[in-house]
């Protein structure tokens, strides 16, 4: 007896095939954000450069160009650490869509399983009840390390984000406080 007919088959090809180019279209998105960031941050920095290039060129004094120097060294770590935020953004955009994807799947493969269970016990002969239950023990515990793993996962990358976030916010300071410095030395 085949649990599949031709149409179950030819659906749940049609399914994966939707899936795919879904998964795929998820994943040129975050290319695509990607791509610009790189694009719009590369525009930004030659313009920047130009016009800071404009200013070094009219300085005349050397004390000048030191405090010139020093000047540029806090916007320019603060704007690599933007850039990394939004690339961790973007990262981190991207890794949840496929997480919910494959959640998704696994909820609608444990459904069809279930299902194709409940069908396999309805159809199997007597005494076979003891196997079927296994099986179904199997899936729960199986499901359950799932889940586990699953939560585990998601509060290590909670965790790796917040240390991003205090690790930008130090290095921040600490860029901060050194132009500080380093102008009070220019300046005296």
């Amino acid at each position: 007896m085949s649990v599949l007919t031709p149409e179950q088959l030819a659906t749940a090809y049609k399914a994966n095939l939707d899936s795919f180019f879904a998964l795929s279209a998820k994943t040129f998105e975050g290319v695509e954000k990607l791509f610009d960031l790189n694009i719009n941050v590369a525009k930004a920095t030659l313009a920047e450069s130009a016009e800071k290039a404009k200013e070094a060129l009219e300085l005349r004094d050397p004390q000048e160009f030191l405090q010139f120097q020093v000047a540029l060294a806090q916007p320019t770590a603060e704007k690599v650490l933007a850039y990394g935020r939004h690339l961790s953004d973007i990262a981190t955009e991207t890794r949840t869509e496929f997480v919910k994807f494959a959640e998704s799947q696994l909820a609608d493969s444990n459904k069809k399983f279930a299902t194709l269970l409940d069908t396999a016990a309805k159809n199997a002969p007597t005494g076979s009840e003891s196997a079927i239950a296994l099986v179904k023990s199997a899936v729960a515990a199986a499901n359950s390390a799932y889940e586990s793993v699953s939560k585990a996962t998601k509060q290590v990358s909670d965790l790796a984000e917040a240390n991003l976030a205090a690790a930008t916010s130090a290095t921040v300071k600490a860029a901060t406080q050194a132009a500080t410095v380093a102008k009070k030395k220019a300046t005296a």
